[in-house]
């Protein structure tokens, strides 16, 4: 997680009101400049003692802007920094307009590409134990004729995760190291090599992508770095998030190969594959907005700075998002391949959607707290001044103008003003200016609370050949589930959002559906579904949106986008709630959540794992076909949370989830001794299908690795690990990320065999690092 900043809320921002016209004012120390290498935007070149100095007007428009020079940036920053105050008052509503002035970019420090210390070599160790697999495999060694992989949001753009296969070989991360396992056939599957990585202590290998006979392994590391503060003499460390994304060749499964290390400055926000190029999306800190650190990208023998973007209009606080593509099928050639980045300074990347031609940078922004500060002055003169009698609104003005008054013998005055006006009111007149009053402040309250909570989203267009281009940013009330909340189809991007907000005087809790067009403007909308319910699941599919909320039960929707106006078709209620939508066919949709009861005190707890298929053929009346409830409020399962976990195979009609089930409900012996709640881990497979509905096959157990079991076959232990399922031909492959792969006949879940792939106590050699030859 990035550290935030000396200043506070680093990269927690507001984005600018739109329709005011800011001015930055000049800073109190003008940059000496003998040279610029081109004029910011909206800017105009001045003459002013022997020095080119740039102005920049700040308007209303959202147009993107790059930097050129290092002093470029940090004098916008320090712009901003020094008229913080006012910028959060504009952002707060009110009227206050910035100084005209001037800032002054300088070209003398340049920031663009330039070369920089390659990376520590990150290190291989293969263990001795199964060398005598078959690597054959990209000769044409045969595979499965038919096999699944990672369970994606769009088709053709894959996910990373940290378990893949290829129809011959599962390739499983956990901890430092990889695990590559020839499991086809199922029969003779055995490890092939267990590769450690050299990685920073305490830290673990996230997420990889496999393309062929190539892998791109992603982890984080923190390393240091230094900053001068402001007005300090020595440097002080700093703990920078650095992602690695490592390129490896498993042409030779026994003898992978490292190809190349790319360090990203930032945390791992999230990344995506698109054929052979690598997105990934890194979050940083400035650390200093005197001093930032600028992102950087390295490898093998080179290093680049990502050009800087920023908007025309200005935010209180910033991060660097930083957005690279990689060819990895390059990875391996002089220069390290092509590497395509950008950054923008903007708040931190929190959710991220991605199709074959774009990706989406999602997140939530919130109003500074300077905000609510002022809020009790704006309401009084924006909501309560409108309303008084003619006489009392200029006896107010007045006084506020004064400049002579301080606020405190301001607001005297007024309460005096207030008081002459009431004594003249009947009490009848007091009590209907007071409703009337108290009425414009609940709307004034829930319009304001309803704009701070805003999310933003950035349009980038990928390029056939992993090349990143900006082209809009919009804006829609409320907030994010997952990425499932956002989808593209053709040129318009869908959204849905919850809107939840709560003032002195008004609250609310509803969800919305947005369209917007190529260039991220608005163009349709459907608001206020269901209100006093928030979004719980969605699904995009083609022209529809499935879309469940909950409170206290589970309206699922069926809402139609065949148009720029969205609309609801149908909707069914029923107990419970899914938390993820997956398509079955074009007319069913399967839900997986949990199942709920009253608590007695007019609430609902969530208890069991609900797995439920609907049909959506007549969109207008959906109705539930039918459910399966894996009982117990101490059952959960990953996949209600993570997709990655969720598999389904259409044409077998099998569904498996990873479930963890415990004794919730605490007991004891007969001598009052408590027991120790059992739990059982494992797979839960079910048969899914549109007649028969949906019925369990069989469970698949996971015991710990050393578990001891009870008489019942139950075992003492917890979770242990994320679960993942795939098929090869008709095997069923169960996955534990730290225990073993199991592997069963899909249709009648007999055990064919099983896999250990945790640690084996085994010496572990790593190579001697390389030294360079005296002299």
């Amino acid at each position: 997680m990035a550290r935030f900043s000396m200043y506070g809320m680093a990269g927690i921002g507001i984005a600018a009101a739109i329709g005011f016209v800011l001015v930055l004012s000049s800073i109190s120390t003008n940059i000496p400049v003998t040279e610029v290498t081109r004029i910011v935007d909206e800017g105009t070149l001045q003459q002013s003692g022997g020095q080119t100095q740039a102005a920049l007007t700040v308007a209303s428009s959202q147009k993107l802007i790059k930097f050129t020079s290092l002093d470029e940036i940090r004098a916008f920053l320090v712009n901003v920094e020094s008229n913080r105050g006012a910028l959060m008052s504009n952002f707060g509503g009110g009227m206050t307009k910035l100084q005209s002035g001037q800032w002054s970019p300088s070209a003398s420090t340049t920031y663009g590409p330039e070369i920089a210390a390659a990376p520590p070599a990150i290190q291989l160790t293969v263990t001795d134990a199964d060398r005598n697999a078959d690597t054959s495999m990209a000769s044409g060694a045969a595979a499965g004729s038919t096999f699944s992989t990672t369970n994606v949001q769009v088709a053709g753009v894959d996910e990373p995760d940290f378990m893949k296969n290829d129809g011959k070989y599962a390739y499983v991360l956990s901890g430092d190291k990889l695990t590559i396992a020839e499991v086809y056939p199922a029969e003779s599957a055995k490890v092939v090599a267990k590769v450690g990585l050299d990685i920073q202590q305490g830290q673990y290998l996230q997420n990889m992508f496999l393309n062929n006979n190539t892998l791109a392994v992603m982890y984080q590391e923190y390393g240091q770095d230094n900053i001068i503060p402001q007005y300090e003499v020595a440097p002080q460390p700093v703990y920078v998030p650095k992602t690695h994304v490592i390129v490896l060749d498993i042409s030779d499964r026994e003898d992978p190969k490292l190809l190349n290390d790319y360090t990203l400055t930032g945390a791992y926000n999230n990344a995506r594959m698109i054929g052979h190029y690598v997105y990934v999306v890194t979050t940083s800190d400035l650390y200093s907005y005197y001093q930032p650190l600028l992102p950087k990208i390295a490898w093998a023998g080179s290093a680049l700075v990502p050009d800087v973007y920023y908007f025309e209009n200005p935010e209180p606080y910033y991060n660097f998002n930083t957005v690279a593509s990689i060819d990895i099928l390059a990875a391996g050639k002089d220069g390290g391949g092509a590497v395509n980045s950008k950054t923008f300074m903007m708040n931190p990347a929190s959710t991220l959607y991605v199709s074959e031609k774009s990706i989406y940078i999602a997140y939530q922004k919130y109003q500074p707290y300077h905000y609510y500060s002022q809020a009790s002055r704006e309401r009084f003169f924006e909501v309560v001044v409108p309303l008084l009698p003619q006489e009392a609104q200029m006896r107010i003005k007045t006084i506020d103008a004064d400049q002579s008054l301080s606020d405190s013998q301001k607001w005297d005055r007024m309460a005096a003003a207030l008081q002459d006006m009431y004594n003249m009111m009947s009490e009848q007149e007091k009590a209907q200016f007071i409703e009337k009053v108290q009425k414009a402040l609940a709307d004034y309250d829930a319009k304001i609370q309803k704009d701070a909570m805003r999310t933003v989203v950035h349009k980038i267009a990928i390029g056939e050949n992993g090349q990143l281009d900006y082209v809009a940013k919009g804006e829609v009330p409320g907030r994010l589930l997952n990425q499932f909340s956002m989808d593209e189809k053709g040129d318009r991007f869908r959204v849905a959002t919850t809107v939840e907000y709560y003032s002195p005087s008004s609250q609310g809790l509803y969800s919305n559906v947005y369209v917007l067009d190529s260039q991220m403007n608005t163009v349709g909308r459907l608001e206020q579904i269901e209100p006093g319910e928030s979004i719980y699941s969605t699904r995009f599919i083609g022209d529809r949106l499935y879309m469940v909320t909950f409170q206290r039960i589970d309206p699922f929707f069926v809402i139609d986008l065949s148009t720029d106006q969205p609309r609801i078709l149908g909707a069914l209620k029923l107990p419970g709630y899914s938390t993820y939508l997956h398509p079955y066919d074009e007319n069913h949709i399967i839900g997986l959540g949990k199942d709920t009861k009253d608590n007695g005190y007019g609430g609902v707890i969530a208890t069991g794992v609900k797995v439920a298929l609907f049909d959506v053929s007549n969109v207008s009346s959906p109705r539930l076909v039918d459910s399966y409830t894996i009982e117990g409020s101490g059952t959960a399962s990953e996949a209600i949370y993570d997709h990655k976990a969720f598999f389904f195979d259409k044409n077998r009609n099998v569904l498996s989830i990873p479930v963890t089930s415990y004794d919730a409900e605490p007991k004891h012996d007969a001598e009052g001794r408590y027991i120790q709640p059992k739990t059982w881990r494992g797979f839960y497979v079910l048969d899914v299908n549109e007649s028969r509905g949906v019925e369990l096959k069989g469970k698949i157990e996971h015991p710990a690795a050393g578990g001891q079991g009870g008489g019942d076959g139950v075992y003492y232990y917890g979770p242990q690990g994320t679960g993942r399922s795939f098929f090869i031909d008709g095997v069923l492959y169960t996955v534990t990320q730290n225990n073993l792969i199991k592997m069963n006949d899909i249709q009648t879940l007999q055990e064919l065999n099983k896999l250990e792939i945790g640690s084996t106590g085994g010496i572990i050699k790593y190579p001697e690092p390389l030294r360079e030859e005296a002299g």
